[in-house]
């Protein structure tokens, strides 16, 4: 089977083409034919078998989105671990033109995390009509009491890379965010690397010199970028000071309107740049859904005005949904689209050693998201097959 997309304006990273076409087969893009090229008579004849043809009439068509750090949405959350609420989550990601995401954990026991994993590795294997969700992003429980932002404090635990392989042994873990001042003797950074996975740096009040010795061992990632973290400061340079400076560390941005102000959006922008930058959400289950109250990790939330909030007043997560941030990007920085699309999906892909995915070209997974001129989703294809 053959899919064909034809007057499309496919963006990718450093790609900007008006009407182009696209040819996918078995799920992975074999051929982009360029603005009056012809597609090959061999695509459409009788050896070709069956073609399905999409005419996008200028229609945009991006990477579909690799959102990395993702809780919830439409009153479901990852750590339900329920079928039901996997499928459901994985589907509203769709709608936001999300084809990859890393179900985020919370910090709960260790008995319910691995309930988690259990179903996770149940539901991404008869997986058929949602979004993709390849591997699990740990997010605590290792994790200081004074940062522990609007993560259950009954759960906090010191870091232990035990915890860690009995619950890649159930569903693979792509990357581990934690307070990294907390692993005093940096074996927990050495061993996640050994094991291919990700350390991130999050709820965090490291200092620089902390920072740089993780980095040094292989952290690359820093979680919700200038949230409950060090800030920077001229005497101080802190966290934040880290991930402005060093070229080898990626920033995860929050782009709600919350979480960072309009102007520290265009500063980033402007200093750190598309090449490592990764757009996320960190939504909880009430992303997509009305204001009212809802629940995380065990902790009463109200969300009003979009906005989720714990009874002390912590900021709980958002209620983003993926191409909203965007949107919201490339209005205040007037980015190039073939630059902004590097932070939603290409960045994340490459930072996690996920090599078939975050672009549309020969031999990438057919990862796709037909878009409005306005950004809006429209149209949805996960590894080639359509579930949107």
């Amino acid at each position: 089977m053959k899919t064909v997309f034809q007057r499309a304006h496919i963006v990718s990273p450093d790609v900007d083409l008006p009407d182009a076409s696209l040819v996918v087969a078995d799920g992975v893009v074999i051929g982009l034919y360029l603005p009056g090229e012809v597609i090959p008579e061999r695509e459409f004849g009788p050896a070709s078998g069956d073609v399905e043809c999409y005419d996008l009439g200028g229609d945009l068509l991006l990477p579909g989105f690799f959102d990395i750090h993702t809780h919830g949405g439409a009153n479901h959350d990852f750590c339900d671990a329920t079928p039901e609420a996997l499928a459901a989550f994985a589907r509203h990601k769709l709608t936001q033109g999300v084809t990859s995401f890393l179900g985020t954990t919370l910090t709960l026991p260790e008995a319910r995390l691995a309930e988690v994993f259990a179903q996770a590795q149940i539901f991404q294997r008869g997986n058929r009509d949602g979004a993709d969700m390849p591997a699990i992003h740990l997010e605590g429980p290792f994790i200081a009491p004074d940062c522990a932002g609007a993560q259950n404090p009954a759960y906090l635990r010191q870091p232990e890379i035990g915890l860690v392989d009995r619950l890649a042994s159930l569903f693979p873990i792509s990357k581990v965010s934690y307070s990294i001042e907390l692993d005093h003797d940096l074996s927990l950074v050495r061993q996640l690397v050994a094991r291919g996975i990700m350390p991130a740096v999050a709820h965090s009040q490291a200092t620089y010199e902390q920072f740089t010795q993780s980095r040094l061992l292989g952290l690359r990632h820093m979680s919700h970028f200038c949230n409950v973290m060090s800030p920077l400061h001229h005497l101080h340079f802190g966290l934040v000071g880290g991930g402005l400076l060093h070229q080898d560390v990626f920033v995860e941005l929050i782009c709600d309107g919350v979480h960072l102000c309009p102007e520290m959006i265009q500063l980033l922008f402007a200093v750190i740049g598309c090449e490592r930058i990764m757009l996320i959400t960190d939504s909880m289950r009430a992303a997509g859904m009305p204001d009212g109250a809802y629940e995380l990790g065990g902790l009463p939330v109200t969300v009003r005005e979009g906005c989720a909030r714990i009874a002390n007043g912590r900021v709980a997560g958002s209620t983003l949904l993926f191409h909203r941030g965007l949107q919201r990007v490339r209005r205040l920085t007037q980015l190039p689209l073939a630059q902004l699309v590097k932070t939603t999906a290409w960045n994340q892909a490459r930072s996690l050693g996920f090599a078939d995915r975050g672009k549309i070209a020969p031999g990438f997974r057919a990862d796709l998201v037909r878009m409005s001129a306005d950004l809006e989703p429209k149209q949805v294809w996960v590894a080639g097959q359509k579930r949107l």
